[in-house]
């Protein structure tokens, strides 16, 4: 298994995975960063045989959402500038791995989009759940359908029963 620690969530991928933390690349975290006034970057580049799958992750269980901009809005952002990250990467990387991984990532026949979405199963004051993952995944429709016309927005449940996506997340 590949395992990939986010926060306090565990990804599991399989042995034969081609998977990252896109923004921990030193390509990224170096030179594309600070690129156009600033680049954003989704968390999980995976590469599988037909597919690029593209993985934000937010994890509001303990922590509140403080940003201003709406949540649809930022993973858009994100996956625009980590798209054109990994194409920077493919041609101006310094490191094999990640150009390797980009130029595998952009060789795939489609891209798909995952909003990980973790909540507080008991909303409180504190913590309350606050996004619908319906509205969600119908706003980010609208706003990358260019880039995958069918985004998915998941948590580890609803993960779990999902044929298309052949992962896992646990909490720690």
């Amino acid at each position: 298994m590949r395992i990939i620690e986010e926060g306090k969530l565990v990804f599991s991928f399989s042995d034969d995975a081609i998977v990252s933390l896109y923004d921990n690349w030193s390509f990224y975290r170096n030179r594309f960063n600070n690129a156009f006034g600033g680049a954003k970057a989704v968390d999980i580049v995976l590469v599988e045989k037909q597919r690029t799958w593209l993985i934000e992750i937010k994890d509001y269980r303990t922590e509140r959402r403080t940003k201003r901009i709406e949540l649809a809005e930022e993973v858009a952002l994100k996956v625009r500038d980590t798209l054109a990250g990994l194409a920077a990467a493919k041609c101006n990387a310094d490191e094999t791995a990640e150009k390797d991984h980009a130029q595998l990532a952009l060789a795939r026949n489609s891209i798909g989009v995952v909003l990980h979405l973790e909540q507080a199963k008991r909303p409180s004051k504190l913590f309350p759940r606050k996004f619908d993952r319906a509205d969600v995944t119908a706003q980010l429709k609208q706003k990358i359908k260019a880039v995958d016309p069918h985004p998915k927005v998941v948590d580890s449940a609803s993960l779990a029963m999902r044929k298309d996506m052949d992962w896992t997340v646990t909490g720690i």
